[in-house]
C-alpha cells in the first residue's frame, strides 16, 4: 500500500508546465552562485558553514574566495564552538554543519580539535560525544537536547565523514520517524524529515545498520511518503523554504527528480522572484537545483575543479523609504496567554524587524531583544519575557493568522495586517 501511494505521488511530482531551457537554467544557477559569493562580503555575525557547503557542492567555483571563507570558518566558527563547549552548551547543529563544510573542502578533519574539561580531542570525537548526550536526553525526556533537525545533522555529519554511527543513536532517529515526532507547531517539520532522510540514507549506504535494516527501510519509506504528501499544487514541498532540503532528500534516497519536475520549476520561479534573498535559503536550494544533496559530500574529491567564476562589480542599489504608510497591529501573547495589542504605521516594504524597531521607539510599553542565527536575527525576548530553546519555547510569528515562513529581517510589510508574536512550546 505504501509503495503504491509513493508511486502515485511520484507521478504527481512531474510538471505539466513547459520546462526552462538549458541556457536559462544555467544562467540562473550562475546568478545564485554569485549571490552566495557576494553574501560572504556583507555577512554579519559568524561565517555560515551552510553557505560554504553549497559553494563547495556547486559546479562553479571561485576557489580564492572559497579558501578565504574556509579560513574564516576555521577561526570564527571554531572559536564559537569552543566557547560553547567551555560553557557546557549544546553545539550539535553548528558542529555538524562545520564538519560538513570542512569535509566539502576535503580538509583533514583529524587535524581539528577542541578542548573540554582540560582534554583536547578531535572534532569528530566531540561530535560523537554530543550525539551520545542527545541520545541519552531522548532516553529520559523523549526528545533530544537540541531538536531532531540538529540530531539528524549530527548523524549525517558523522556518517558522511566515514565514522560508524552508533546503532543506538540511529535507532532513536528511526523511532522518531516511526512515531512522527518531527513537528513544527501543528504541522510536520518538512525540513526535519528531509534532514533525517539524508542521515538515515547515509547510514543505510554505509551498511552498518544490519540489525534493524527492515526498520530503517520502513523509516525511509515513511519519510518519502511524508515528503510527497506535503507536495503543494505550486510544486513546493512543505513551503518555499523547505523545498530545497526536501528535493535534496528525495535525490539522496534515489528518487529521480527531473530537471522539469514541478518542485525544480517552483524553486527556479521563486528564485527569479527574489524570494530566496537570504543566503541560508540559497544555500539549501542551490545543491538541489544542481541535482545534488548533502550526501554528495561523502564522496567529494577536490580535484580538477572549475575556477572560472568571476564576480563582476555591481552598482550599489539605494532603496529610499516608501512614502506610502501601512497600518500594522502587533499582538504579543505571553506564555500565560495574556495578550497586548499595539499599533504602528510603517513605510510600505519595511521588514518586520524595522516595524518592530519603530514600534519600540514609539511605544514605551513594547520592548524586544533579538539574537543572531544562520538564518538571520530572531526574537529571544519580548516585553521582558524569554522564549528559550532550553525551555522548549520560541516566539511564533504569524500574519493575519498565517504562520510566517520567513524571519523578522526577511518578511516585508506590503499591506495592512495583524502580526501575532506568541510564546509557544514545542
Amino acid at each position: 500500500m505504501l509503495s503504491s501511494v509513493i508511486m502515485i505521488c511520484l507521478l504527481a511530482f512531474a510538471s505539466s508546465k513547459p520546462c526552462d531551457t538549458e541556457g536559462s537554467i544555467n544562467e540562473l544557477l550562475l546568478s545564485l552562485n554569485k549571490d552566495l559569493l557576494r553574501s560572504l562580503e556583507r555577512q554579519e555575525g559568524l561565517p555560515n558553514p551552510s553557505v560554504h557547503l553549497a559553494l563547495r557542492l556547486s559546479n562553479y567555483h571561485n576557489l580564492d574566495k572559497e579558501s578565504e571563507h574556509l579560513n574564516k570558518l576555521k577561526t570564527h566558527v571554531h572559536n564559537d564552538i569552543q566557547n560553547s563547549l567551555s560553557n557546557s552548551q549544546p553545539v550539535t547543529g553548528i558542529m555538524a554543519l562545520y564538519t560538513l563544510a570542512l569535509k566539502s573542502s576535503c580538509y583533514d578533519l583529524n587535524t581539528v580539535s577542541f578542548t573540554a574539561s582540560d582534554t583536547s580531542e578531535t572534532l569528530l570525537t566531540h561530535l560523537k560525544k554530543q550525539m551520545e548526550q542527545e541520545k541519552e536526553h531522548i532516553g529520559f525526556s523523549h526528545r533530544p537536547l537540541t531538536n531532531y533537525y540538529q540530531y539528524s545533522l549530527g548523524v549525517l555529519a558523522l556518517c558522511a565523514s566515514g565514522v560508524r554511527v552508533n546503532n543506538h543513536v540511529s535507532n532513536k532517529l528511526i523511532k522518531a520517524v516511526e512515531h512522527e515526532h518531527f513537528k513544527h507547531g501543528d504541522g510536520d517539520s518538512i525540513d526535519t524529515y528531509a534532514m533525517a532522510a539524508m542521515a538515515l540514507q547515509c547510514v543505510k549506504d554505509a551498511g552498518s545498520h544490519v540489525q534493524n535494516a527492515a526498520e530503517l527501510d520502513t523509516a525511509l519509506s515513511k519519510i518519502k511518503q511524508k515528503l510527497f504528501g506535503s507536495l503543494r499544487a505550486d510544486g513546493h514541498i512543505g513551503n518555499e523554504f523547505s523545498t530545497g532540503l526536501a528535493v535534496q532528500a528525495l535525490l539522496a534516497m534515489g528518487s529521480e527528480v527531473a530537471e522539469c519536475a514541478a518542485s525544480m520549476e517552483a524553486m527556479r520561479t521563486d528564485a527569479r522572484r527574489n524570494i530566496y534573498h537570504n543566503p541560508m535559503a540559497i544555500s539549501q536550494i542551490l545543491p538541489a537545483l544542481q541535482q545534488k544533496s548533502y550526501l554528495t559530500v561523502k564522496t567529494k574529491e577536490c580535484l580538477n575543479e572549475d575556477n572560472t567564476l568571476v564576480l563582476e562589480p555591481i552598482d550599489p542599489v539605494v532603496v529610499l523609504p516608501s512614502e506610502t504608510k501601512v497600518s500594522v497591529k502587533v499582538e504579543v501573547v505571553t506564555a500565560s496567554g495574556a495578550a497586548a495589542v499595539y499599533s504602528v504605521d510603517v513605510p510600505k516594504g519595511s521588514s518586520l524587524l524595522e516595524a518592530l524597531e519603530l514600534l519600540k521607539v514609539q511605544n514605551s510599553g513594547f520592548t524586544f531583544e533579538k539574537e543572531s542565527s544562520l538564518w538571520g536575527p530572531f526574537l529571544s525576548v519580548v516585553n521582558g519575557e524569554q522564549a528559550r530553546q532550553s525551555d522548549r519555547r520560541y516566539w511564533h510569528l504569524s500574519s493575519d493568522g498565517t504562520s510566517l515562513s520567513q524571519g523578522i529581517s526577511d518578511f516585508k510589510i506590503e499591506a495592512a495586517q495583524k502580526i501575532t508574536i506568541k510564546n509557544t512550546a514545542y
